[in-house]
């Protein structure tokens, strides 16, 4: 059976508690931009038998707390603050492993450079578009109506990528095509057209940042193994934890956010969680 961790903690105290080479798949969705102003307290975690976390494996740890900082959450903040947990992503991953990064257009350049100054250039994949059609329309300039999500192998010449496990769409023009190829339908490029999650459907929520299952279950199915230890320490609602559990992966979940564990508590009733708890 699947394992599935829960932690409520600030994601950078648990990553450093995380082994080297533990991950086979990374995916995350970060805030960015928020307009708030941010503090964030420096920690350091070492090993320590009577230490006050628990971490991985049941190992404890005890937390030194450095120093304070507060800070506007806008553009050169976010750099700054997404940046170390980049590199543990790149340090807790497996030699296939890849991470995937989800943003909007509004920050998901500037962190394509940033990530690529970690990962190496060699190991950018791919520019995945998810495309949606849903909400307002401007009269001032063309709508956005899509978000981007960045992959990168740990190792560009060795990753898991099951073709065989890619889920077939609909041709656009069947009629182009024959009968046989219409019904088994095409593979998806690197345009991936899915609605967003329905405000009043079975899957909603309520977590303002809950991003669709199909997406993630596309992600999981192609680019990791039953067996799997998969991880998103900005875990929101828990969609890759639920998208792991089906599909037979194992889970690190990660959020400091209240309403992310409350979301999660009663998404996962059914499902038996680890929960780690301050």
């Amino acid at each position: 059976m699947p394992t599935l961790t829960v932690y409520f903690d600030e994601n950078l105290r648990v990553l450093e508690g995380l082994p080297d080479a533990c991950a086979d798949l990374i995916y995350i969705d970060p805030p960015f931009n928020t307009g708030k102003t941010q503090k964030r307290t420096r920690l350091r975690t070492e090993a320590a038998h009577d230490g006050d976390r628990v971490g991985f494996q049941g190992k404890r740890y005890r937390t030194v707390r450095l120093e304070t900082k507060g800070y506007s959450d806008k553009f050169d903040d976010f750099l700054a603050f997404i940046e170390p947990r980049i590199r543990h992503a790149h340090r807790i991953l497996k030699k296939d492993g890849s991470l995937f990064f989800h943003l909007d257009y509004r920050e998901i350049h500037y962190c394509k450079v940033l990530i690529d100054s970690v990962f190496g250039r060699d190991s950018f994949m791919n520019e995945i578009i998810w495309a949606y059609d849903y909400g307002g329309r401007s009269k001032r300039k063309w709508p956005a109506k899509h978000d981007t999500i960045l992959w990168y192998a740990r190792d560009p010449e060795h990753y898991t990528f099951n073709f065989e496990e890619v889920d077939r769409i609909p041709y656009m023009a069947p009629g182009l095509v024959g009968a046989e190829k219409a019904a088994r339908g095409k593979t998806p490029t690197d345009v991936w057209w899915h609605t967003i999650v329905s405000p009043n459907g079975k899957e909603k929520t309520g977590y303002a940042t809950q991003k669709p299952l199909g997406i993630i279950n596309r992600i999981v199915r192609v680019h990791s193994r039953p067996g799997d230890m998969l991880c998103d320490f900005f875990a929101g609602s828990g969609t890759l934890g639920e998208a792991a559990y089906q599909h037979g992966r194992d889970c690190i979940l990660v959020d400091n956010n209240r309403d992310a564990i409350e979301t999660m508590k009663q998404r996962f009733k059914s499902i038996p969680v680890e929960w780690i708890l301050p």
